[in-house]
């Protein structure tokens, strides 16, 4: 197994836990890879990306991303409420985005409805040796 492949079978896994122990009445997201490659003018870095889909009212609980994680979020469907480091919590519609810049907290990142599913795009730039992508926050 390659280590960019490695970093994302990680990272799904990390996100999948985390959010089944978080989620509200048993629903959680679900983490898709969609796309893992070493980055071949930057040596050591990758470029992974993940699909979250979020039921409606699940949650993420607070967590960190890899020191080295430089992070885009694209909102595909839906309403993302999302909080990084100490700045403002916002919520995010479809079409729009945020980053995460490496060693960022996320304290919150959620599904903004009750009733309704909201799914983002999560594009990493990373060391290629990571192991994992997320970790919750005790």
């Amino acid at each position: 197994m390659k280590a960019p492949t490695i970093v994302a079978t990680c990272a799904v896994l990390a996100l999948a836990v985390a959010g089944s122990a978080s989620a509200h009445e048993g629903q959680a997201e679900t983490v898709t890879p969609k796309f893992d490659q070493a980055i071949a003018n930057i040596p050591g870095k990758s470029l992974v990306a993940v699909e979250v889909d979020y039921a409606p009212g699940a949650a993420s609980p607070p967590h960190t991303h890899a020191k080295s994680a430089f992070i885009y979020a694209y909102v595909i469907s839906g309403e993302i409420e999302s909080k990084v480091n100490n700045g403002e919590t916002r919520i995010y519609k479809a079409g729009e985005s945020w980053s995460e810049a490496p060693n960022a907290s996320h304290p919150i990142s959620r599904n903004a409805s009750k009733t309704e599913p909201a799914k983002l795009l999560a594009v990493f730039v990373v060391d290629s040796d990571d192991k994992a992508l997320t970790t919750p926050v005790k």
